[in-house]
């Protein structure tokens, strides 16, 4: 009898869990999609923009890059507010704001105006991502978090996947309409769907459980439990700043983070340095690498909640992240090979940044951890702004893309070593 009970017990969970991810994460998960697509839009606006604007590389790299020092100094405050304002107005807000900047980079006419929107990008999404991260640890257990981050973090790749041909379609087909160039219409039809997606955050979203209308008494119940943990046990956040781990946590996402914009600000660039000058085609070549990835990502989130693991499904990746990216450069002549190896690299980056998003909701708890949570992103976010910025210098300095590419493989096998020491959760914690 127990058994019956107990496999009932199961589907009832599973059918909940279905629900929520039909609720919140494909919501998310569109949201997420946005963030990303207004990350990399700025790459791919550069085959265009840098032309008309007569911007040098080092000016591009450090305008793309600096978006992350607006992002750094309000990360920390904006998430230590979400508690108190729950996460649906904080969501909204953020979206609506970064939606309608984002749409007004299509103003830009000098390198001021460039830093100056791309600054007030960064101020107006803060508090986005790990927001998003400490929102799901009221709806999920721990047992089922990678796969709920990979669900959402999939948003990142699939931007890739659609913004390639969609953003060089727009370029293309847009230039000249209303007497504005294609790169500012591609930021104007995509920053604007954000403003949308904010004022459906408002209705669609419950700050918790105990808030969710949609949600049975019964179905409520059961969620407060399950995530009760991760409410319950915590630490003050000015002790977490004293936390060792929070900063081998935080270096080892610096250099994540670094691997990943480098494909997502520079991939155009690659491929246009390896031959590749048609739109379509570059359109084409730029979705391969993020398809992978979001492959990738579901099945390494599936993975390590079924094991139950996290360092080490974060860090292999990064290694072989680190290994396909010194193929690039070994095989920059063959352009094929030299693409399959920029592929491999890309998921494998996609891979270890979705499996670490697991890693410190097992280490710090309560309404602190979003300032946690925050902490990290705020000191690995950093590597967003110091990449495209090294790398612009280096390839203004050098022509080409060699001593880039050298460099983001000793970062990446750093991140690795990073990761693989990262203490396992103590049970005395509730880890």
């Amino acid at each position: 009898m127990s058994t019956v009970v107990s496999s009932q017990d199961v589907g009832r969970a599973s059918a909940l869990y279905r629900r929520l991810d039909r609720r919140l994460l494909s919501f998310l998960l569109v949201c997420y999609l946005f963030a990303c697509l207004d990350r990399l839009n700025v790459g791919l606006a550069k085959l265009q923009m840098q032309a008309d604007l007569g911007f040098s590389d080092a000016q591009y790299g450090l305008g793309a890059g600096i978006f992350f020092i607006g992002y750094a100094l309000f990360e920390v405050p904006s998430n230590l507010l979400l508690p108190r304002t729950g996460a649906r107005k904080a969501i909204s807000r953020i979206l609506v704001l970064w939606g309608l900047t984002s749409a007004a980079m299509a103003t830009v006419h000098d390198v001021r105006s460039f830093y100056l929107l791309r600054l007030l990008l960064g101020v107006f999404e803060a508090g986005f991502t790990p927001g998003i991260l400490f929102y799901l640890t009221y709806w999920y257990p721990p047992s089922r978090m990678a796969n709920a981050i990979a669900a959402v973090m999939i948003g990142g790749p699939l931007a890739g996947v659609v913004g390639g041909p969609v953003s060089m379609w727009i370029m293309t087909a847009c230039s000249g309409a209303l007497g504005l160039s294609g790169w500012q219409w591609m930021f104007v039809i995509e920053g604007l769907p954000c403003v949308v997606l904010g004022l459906a955050a408002r209705v669609l979203l419950s700050d918790r459980p105990e808030t969710a209308n949609w949600l049975s008494p019964d179905e409520r119940r059961e969620l407060t439990m399950a995530t009760a943990p991760a409410r319950t046990r915590h630490h003050a956040f000015p002790a977490i700043m004293k936390d060792s781990r929070i900063y081998l946590m935080a270096a080892a996402y610096f250099c994540l983070i670094c691997g990943i914009y480098l494909i997502n600000f520079w991939l155009p660039g690659f491929l246009q340095a390896g031959g590749v000058s048609d739109p379509t085609r570059l359109g084409f070549y730029s979705t391969i690498p993020f398809i992978a990835a979001t492959i990738g990502m579901i099945a390494i989130g599936r993975y390590s909640d079924r094991r139950n693991e996290r360092r080490w499904f974060s860090a292999i990746p990064a290694l072989v992240s680190a290994i396909s990216l010194a193929g690039v450069v070994a095989t920059g002549g063959w352009f094929n090979l030299s693409l399959a190896c920029i592929t491999i690299a890309t998921a494998a980056m996609w891979m270890s940044y979705t499996v670490f998003w697991a890693i410190p909701p097992a280490h710090f708890r309560g309404p602190s951890a979003a300032g946690g949570i925050a902490l990290i992103n705020t000191i690995g976010v950093l590597g967003g702004f110091l990449s495209p910025a090294v790398i612009g210098w280096l390839r203004t300095e050098t022509g080409s893309f060699r001593g880039s590419l050298l460099l983001m493989v000793a970062v990446m096998a750093a991140g690795s070593i990073l990761l693989a020491i990262i203490p396992r959760p103590s049970v005395r914690s509730g880890e």
